[in-house]
């Protein structure tokens, strides 16, 4: 058994080695894990959550949903005894989503594997791991890229993740976002001034939700100065790609029309993301490295 928390636990050879394994399964091999795992999701989820239980699926686990409306969670069970009753009960390992940053730290001691779907403004490894497959893909290395990360900085878990792993790789990572969205975070207020040198530019959605006070900037505003435009896209290279996490706010990340063109690496991601996802189980409950 392993766990997967955070991006900074990998090393660049664990990196490869997860996004190979991904390469295998994308291309066909199949294996037969055997065992159960539980989906503990207390925030919502589309992409992460059916993409977990896609992977379960392939790979021959028992996905037990887990509904926080109906569960002992209401009786103010604490999320340490939620997993230790699922560990009694025999599961191999739960997939978490939860609002608290290193939620996990309540988790010490627990004898089943634990895999971070995201932790609030904190970490989310298995969207990292599938954006850099899907850059792996596209270019085959990360040394020397430059990427260009845009949009609500300071509560992204994805740029958190993914500004670290992508460093640790030898990539350049810039950030691009109004200045009191840039959290720990050096960025800049110009887009502009990346767009025709950026390899991967990766759009971050606005989060409404985990904004406390304050006001956003309106959707037209936003769009025209931090997000990605037709006219922005058309001073990229010819070789530089789109991504996006998703959920995407259309017209204000990004240009309604350009959310599936071709540069567009949106809906690859999401298929990406099966095939990480089966890796990192396997890594998770089988301890293959």
């Amino acid at each position: 058994m392993a766990n997967l928390l955070t991006m900074k636990s990998l090393t660049n050879d664990s990196i490869m080695k997860l996004i190979g394994r991904a390469a295998d399964f994308e291309n066909g091999e199949r294996i037969e894990l055997g065992g159960t795992v539980a989906n503990l999701f207390f925030e919502p989820s589309t992409r992460t959550k059916m993409s977990f239980e896609m992977a379960e699926h392939k790979l021959g686990l028992t996905s037990l949903p887990f509904e926080t409306s109906f569960s002992s969670v209401l009786k103010g069970e604490t999320l340490y005894d939620t997993v230790k009753t699922l560990e009694a009960i025999g599961v191999d390992g739960v997939v978490i989503r939860h609002p608290e940053e290193e939620y996990y730290r309540q988790l010490e001691g627990i004898g089943v594997a634990v895999i971070n779907g995201g932790d609030g403004s904190g970490q989310h490894p298995t969207q990292s791991l599938l954006d850099l497959y899907t850059i792996w893909q596209e270019f085959g290395r990360f040394e020397n890229l430059h990427v260009t990360i845009a949009g609500d900085i300071a509560h992204s878990r994805v740029a958190k993740s993914n500004a670290a792993a992508l460093a640790q790789l030898g990539a350049k990572v810039s950030f691009v976002c109004p200045p009191e969205w840039s959290g720990d975070f050096e960025s800049s207020d110009r887009l502009d001034d990346y767009i025709e040198e950026t390899d991967v530019l990766m759009l971050l959605r606005v989060q409404h939700e985990r904004h406390e006070g304050g006001e956003l900037l309106a959707k037209e505003g936003y769009h025209e100065s931090y997000g990605l435009t037709v006219e922005r896209e058309s001073k990229m290279k010819d070789s530089a790609i789109i991504m996006h996490p998703a959920p995407i706010n259309r017209d204000v990340e990004i240009a309604d029309s350009l959310v599936e063109c071709e540069r567009s690496r949106i809906f690859k991601q999401m298929t990406n993301g099966v095939f990480i996802r089966m890796a990192v189980l396997e890594y998770a409950l089988k301890g293959r490295d």
